[in-house]
């Protein structure tokens, strides 16, 4: 391509189903099926789910054993295959790395960025966010040093991410934020994203 890219991907709704509404079909629990799709403000989400968690005297395994029944989004390892034909790939996530190890095992141990959670007895007590804003502080980073970036999310929290980088692409994104966000493309299967992304590396005077 010319120059040095990385492809920065959001994970879940991307790569892998949502975790939260896996474990709200699990449990049962509606209130649990709200994910960064519906609610803008990450903070209040997962507090509001933390509560639920603690209400319903559900664990960090809990969880983990929902997330080990999942599994990729059909296609989703051939596309992560074919995109590192054309660049580096890193995924650039708001999930946890409690919950995510399983995930990349399974799309063959990619690069992530993620955060932590805090827990207490087992329970989920807080979250740690590696930094504010990390998927918009990581493409600037790397644009920082040289590489031109190109990134791709569904979500409210991926919406700065996709600003700050060369070129930025929704993914199955809902009505509603495509409609708030219509300067960034919108792709609804892997070989429709793989284009945009193959574009937007292209460098342009």
């Amino acid at each position: 391509m010319g120059t040095l890219s990385v492809i920065c991907l959001d994970l879940e709704g991307v790569l892998v189903p949502e975790i939260w509404i896996n474990v709200a079909a699990a449990t049962g629990i509606e209130k649990l099926k709200l994910t960064t799709r519906d609610i803008s403000d990450y903070d209040v989400l997962m507090k509001g789910r933390i509560g639920i968690l603690k209400e319903n005297k559900l664990t960090l395994a809990d969880i983990q054993n929902v997330i080990a029944r999942m599994g990729p989004l059909k296609g989703a390892l051939a596309f992560l295959d074919r995109l590192r034909g054309l660049s580096q790939v890193i995924i650039l996530s708001d999930t946890f790395v409690e919950f995510a190890t399983p995930l990349m095992k399974m799309l063959g141990w990619p690069t992530i960025f993620c955060n932590h959670l805090i827990t207490e007895n087992g329970m989920i007590t807080g979250y740690a966010l590696r930094q504010n804003d990390g998927k918009k502080h990581a493409v600037e980073a790397l644009r920082g040093i040289g590489f031109r970036v190109v990134a791709s999310g569904d979500s409210y929290n991926d919406v700065s991410m996709l600003a700050a980088a060369h070129a930025g692409v929704f993914f199955r994104p809902p009505a509603t934020i495509a409609a708030e966000y219509p300067q960034f493309p919108i792709t609804e299967n892997y070989d429709e994203l793989y284009a945009a992304i193959e574009k937007g590396l292209e460098i342009h005077p």
